[in-house]
């Protein structure tokens, strides 16, 4: 166990906290930490299954006492999204994370944290390891690419699950009882790369966007932060308007779809004596934005810079038009609030991810909805963009489609955790409806009869460096999680 955490309570479920941190885990890159939840199964001599996508179904019998109880089935995703401050060298891909405690915090040195999901999975893990705790059977359903459009929500065997009631841990306040969210699904736009030789004596300038708070593109969409993939687009037009001899080799931003871009590139290629007048609209429009963004993205940086780029092809001047136009008209961030549950979006849009491949130029978004029919109605809004941008250009829905969680007042889970929070907290709940997507719609769609609830620990900046879980909430939590284990008997 690291330093870090090793003398926090509640110790059983920081040691597996711990433990999932030192294991590479993100999206797409989940074997290791798969195999280890398989032989974690397998060394307690618990029931253990691993599909082809490294999802994992951990089955435990009921404590005495609990043999005979109804089944409960945990859920939870054992991926986490890789963002790390700029100038990091971390390697999520061979390195676990560095942690450290502040101000009664964890977080990771660099870096997000991946306590979405990974201190749901803990107190899960706790418990399966745990001589005493009583609880009923378990059917722990962890599942992977949860955060790159719920791959492993949508290839989970469903069929292997018993259970008619379900507890999720991937929530982020402890203060309510979350009972139902929104769906999802995601859109692929693609320039198609129209090159042309690039002027031997033009410069090469790096155009960079940094420093945007970024953050969770559900929980955060409403703070009205930059996209940086957006405010690229909008330098990148003054720039072709007024000197249009201007050239783009490359673009680039995001980290994720499901993330709120913070960082973006473009790699321009400037000729003529024309750099001073490329700067000063570069200037002039960091200005406006700087102002406009005082106060949601106060760290806003853009730069233009001298670069060693050799590109030797660029983007033609109508691919860079076409490119550029259809990501200013793109729709991003808050679509409609709710008019059922005051604060929250029903229906937004987030350009998380631009990449420059071999044939294209890629944007990917991700559209969130409490209701099915306007997030499919911001997916015919694309695709019709693509249409009208003509020859080069397409759009398609792809990944999962994933559903919402309807919203059950009668639900009994749902009163097993408002009736254990109040015994250990002495107070009633908020009852709480999101917009965000998780892949509980998914399991509720092919379980008939599933009743979920929802409960969480207290984090904060989800999906940015900044990333952070309460060790005061962990602790509450805890409490509350062993009070439901206790009264699922019946």
């Amino acid at each position: 166990m690291s330093t870090a955490v090793a003398n926090l309570e509640p110790s059983e479920v920081f040691r597996f906290f711990d433990i999932l941190s030192s294991i590479p885990r993100g999206s797409s890159h989940e074997e290791k930490v798969s195999n280890w939840l398989v032989q974690f199964g397998k060394e307690r001599g618990y029931e253990t299954f691993q599909d082809d996508l490294y999802n994992v179904l951990i089955k435990a019998p009921g404590t005495p006492g609990y043999e005979n109880s109804p089944t409960l089935v945990f859920h939870g995703h054992m991926d986490m999204v890789c963002k790390k401050d700029v100038g990091s060298e971390h390697d999520f891909l061979n390195e676990g994370l560095d942690l450290y405690i502040e101000d009664g915090y964890v977080r990771a040195r660099g870096t997000t944290l991946g306590a979405d999901n990974g201190i749901g999975i803990s107190y899960f893990l706790a418990l399966l390891d745990s001589k005493e705790l009583p609880h009923p059977p378990i059917e722990m359903a962890i599942t992977v690419m949860e955060e790159m459009g719920k791959v492993g929500g949508d290839g989970f065997h469903t069929e292997k699950l018993t259970g008619k009631r379900m507890l999720d841990m991937n929530w982020h306040m402890d203060d309510h009882i979350l009972a139902g969210c929104g769906g999802d699904v995601s859109v692929k736009y693609q320039v198609m790369k129209d090159l042309e030789a690039a002027d031997p004596q033009a410069e090469s300038y790096a155009l960079n966007i940094e420093g945007l708070l970024g953050g969770h593109c559900e929980f955060d969409i409403v703070l009205e932060r930059g996209n940086s993939i957006k405010l690229l687009a909008r330098i990148l037009n003054n720039i072709l308007a007024e000197v249009p001899e201007t050239r783009i080799a490359t673009v680039s931003g995001g980290v994720q779809n499901n993330v709120i871009p913070s960082e973006a590139q473009a790699i321009l290629r400037v000729g003529g004596g024309l750099a001073d007048k490329v700067r000063a609209i570069v200037e002039t429009t960091y200005a406006e934005i700087k102002e406009e963004y005082s106060v949601s993205d106060p760290g806003i940086a853009v730069t233009l810079n001298r670069t060693d780029s050799d590109a030797t092809e660029v983007f033609s001047s109508a691919m860079a038009e076409k490119l550029v136009k259809s990501i200013l008209l793109l729709p991003n961030g808050v679509i409609s609030m709710s008019f059922k549950i005051e604060g929250i979006s029903e229906c937004s849009n987030n350009i998380g991810l631009m990449t420059t491949g071999t044939d294209a130029v890629e944007i990917i978004s991700t559209i969130t909805s409490l209701v099915t029919t306007r997030k499919h109605e911001v997916v015919k809004q694309m695709l019709a963009l693509a249409d009208l941008a003509g020859e080069g250009v397409k759009a398609e829905q792809f990944g999962t489609d994933a559903p919402e969680w309807n919203y059950n007042p009668d639900s009994k889970m749902l009163k097993t955790a408002v009736e254990a929070y109040k015994k250990v907290v002495g107070k009633d709940p908020e009852i709480y409806v999101m917009p965000a997507s998780l892949e509980l719609g998914l399991f509720q769609d092919r379980v008939e009869g599933l009743d979920i609830v929802s409960v969480g620990t207290v984090t904060h900046g989800v999906h940015s460096p900044s990333e952070e879980v309460s060790i005061e909430s962990v602790g509450k939590v805890w409490e509350i999680f062993k009070e439901m284990m206790k009264s699922l008997k019946d």
